[in-house]
């Protein structure tokens, strides 16, 4: 009976975020017209661009048994970070190209070393990856509230508007954030399943002793991970930056709950040893048009979208507890 009822249990595992996605987008057809509209969704795209890049990332993270909740704070303090020396470079290498690579290499390389520091402190000093990224939440969200003192850090004008197109124009009327978020998930999806690596993740986060006894590289694999999401918060940050022009202590908050959320939401298991690209990418459109539902209808406040968020969360990891009993 065991035998006969597996097949069934993975299939419904793999269909059921299809679903959802698929009756979210019945339901927001019916009630409002304008959901399925391209401008609407295009728009919702973009936006949810930046928490699909990071969330990419973050499933190798969690997959690999880890954890980071910082990325929304690491997301701010490198805006800020970029903002200010593109501001400060502007006399001297003025409106062009070179600036914008500048501070693109600024965000990247800067992404890069905070997703290292969070790496290294979980696999050399051995602390858990909740606290080593709780306190650097609040350690990249007080730094930028410095570097802002307490307000807004905004991009020069003339520069801003030069950085737009690259928010703001697109190929064939698909804006770059929806293309790079697409690059970003095809690479994601091929070193997923496609790689030694991927398979290390899922080793490491399904049983950590036996991984070391098959001669994985328990802390390089996981140290890795956790750069590979901090190159990729850098990465959504480039994106986002030429969206506002600014940043402040307000910026990418509740990222990392949307980055958790939709990477369990998408099958990935919480505790590790399993973990899909491409299910993330229907998590992170279940949320965003959630949210986008909110906004065009009065059936529920707008306000309340952290807490279903929030709610989605806790019953996912609940189905996922199931299911593991049934199994």
């Amino acid at each position: 009976m065991t035998a006969a009822k597996a097949p069934f249990r993975l299939r419904m595992t793999v269909i059921g975020p299809i679903l959802a996605l698929i009756v979210l987008f019945i339901i927001g057809a019916l009630l409002n017209p304008n959901f399925l509209g391209w401008s609407n969704l295009s728009n919702v795209l973009a936006r949810s661009a930046f928490i699909g890049i990071i969330a990419v990332g973050m499933t190798f993270v969690i997959t690999a048994g880890g954890l980071d909740l910082s990325v929304g704070s690491m997301a701010a303090f490198i805006a800020g970070l970029m903002i200010l020396v593109m501001n400060t470079a502007l006399p001297g290498m003025g409106v062009g190209i070179g600036i914008v690579l500048l501070g693109m290499a600024v965000a990247l390389f800067a992404g890069l070393v905070a997703g290292l520091l969070n790496g290294l402190l979980i696999t050399r000093l051995g602390i858990e990856p909740f606290i080593v990224t709780l306190g650097s939440m609040g350690i990249y969200r007080s730094l930028v509230t410095w570097l802002a003192d307490g307000g807004t850090l905004s991009l020069d004008f003339s520069l801003r508007s030069f950085y737009q197109p690259v928010y703001y124009g697109g190929l064939f009327g698909i804006s770059w954030p929806i293309i790079v978020f697409a690059v970003v998930v095809i690479i994601g999806e091929i070193i997923m399943r496609g790689t030694a690596f991927g398979r290390h993740c899922a080793a490491i986060g399904s049983n950590e002793q036996v991984a070391k006894y098959s001669s994985v590289r328990v802390a390089r694999v996981r140290l890795i991970t956790y750069a590979a999401l901090g190159l990729l918060v850098g990465v959504a940050t480039i994106m986002y930056v030429p969206r506002l022009g600014s940043a402040s202590s307000a910026t990418g908050m509740l990222w990392e709950l949307e980055a958790i959320a939709a990477v369990i939401i998408g099958g990935t298991v919480l505790k590790g040893g399993f973990g899909r690209v491409w299910g993330t990418v229907i998590g992170v459109l279940i949320l965003s048009l959630i949210g986008n539902l909110l906004n065009l209808t009065d059936f529920v406040s707008p306000y309340l979208n952290g807490a279903i968020q929030g709610a989605i969360i806790i019953l996912a990891v609940v189905l996922q507890r199931e299911g593991k009993a049934g199994s």
